[in-house]
């Protein structure tokens, strides 16, 4: 009767451990203990898959001072088609992730060289493109020209957003278009593909950089490996869509650790700075 008790004590116990202590690593499954897995950027000790973070955690990883001086910071989307239920799910995301809409872009420095940066947010609605994304991209663009600054932008979008149908697939052909007048200028535009980056997004500004950086094990593409394994009927490779397999494919330039992707970002600038 006191081993039951013992028991029935121990469980109790366990019941009453607060939730979120724990998380899985979607890669190697491991279960790990979250305030380690923060002290590490948010990157498994056990594969170095690199879970998604939000855009502030960026910009206090990567920015001088952890100091983003934003603009258009209160630009949010409309309702241009009257989607069924958009607004409702607007305005959830912009109360769950405190920003008006998925993307965050302004000034800034790093390693002491002025820069525009820019980044999405995946957390709010998958970091799907709408009108506004595209907008505030353009908008980076023109700013990284003007001021004849680098452009960094770090990219995690699941692609173009439904509910805004062709207003959203505008936005590739106009941050393209600025983008290639960002080029006749000469000037520096890194794109960091975080995961995942897809679609709309990844047939876009992401792949358009001069130089194009992603963080290992990153889902990067324009569909989904089963949606082409169904339309070719074949099986894909092993780690296809993956940043590793498109390094070695040519499709990206580098695969840079989060804990080192400061440091490269800055001797990449200082170098073109140097020889430019």
């Amino acid at each position: 009767m006191w081993f039951k008790k013992k028991v029935e004590a121990k469980r109790e116990e366990k019941l009453r451990l607060p939730d979120g202590l724990w998380t899985k690593c979607e890669t190697c499954g491991e279960i790990l203990y979250r305030k380690e897995l923060e002290k590490n950027l948010w990157i498994c000790p056990k594969c170095n898959f690199h879970f998604r973070i939000n855009c502030r955690t960026y910009i206090s990883l990567l920015l001088d001072d952890a100091v983003l001086a934003e603009q258009d910071a209160q630009i949010e989307p409309l309702d241009p088609l009257e989607f069924p239920e958009y607004k409702k799910k607007i305005r959830f995301a912009q109360i769950k992730n405190q920003m008006k809409e998925g993307v965050v872009y302004g000034l800034a420095k790093i390693g002491g060289n002025s820069i525009v940066f820019v980044a999405m947010d995946f957390g709010f609605m998958g970091g799907s493109m709408g009108s506004v994304i595209g907008e505030k991209v353009a908008r980076a663009i023109r700013l990284a020209r003007g001021k004849e600054v680098p452009l960094i932008i770090l990219s995690a979008s699941g692609g173009a957003r439904m509910q805004e149908g062709i207003f959203s697939l505008m936005q590739m052909a106009k941050t393209s278009a600025e983008l290639a007048l960002l080029a006749q200028k000469k000037i520096l535009y890194i794109s960091i593909l975080t995961h995942p980056t897809t679609a709309g997004v990844m047939a876009s500004y992401a792949s358009l950089g001069d130089i194009i950086i992603a963080e290992p094990g990153a889902l990067l593409g324009f569909t989904g490996p089963r949606v082409i394994e169904q339309t070719i009927g074949e099986k894909l490779p092993a780690g296809f869509q993956r940043s590793e397999f498109l390094l070695e494919h040519g499709l990206v330039d580098v695969v840079v650790s989060r804990k080192e992707l400061r440091n490269t970002l800055i001797k990449i600038i200082n170098i073109i700075k140097k020889n430019g």
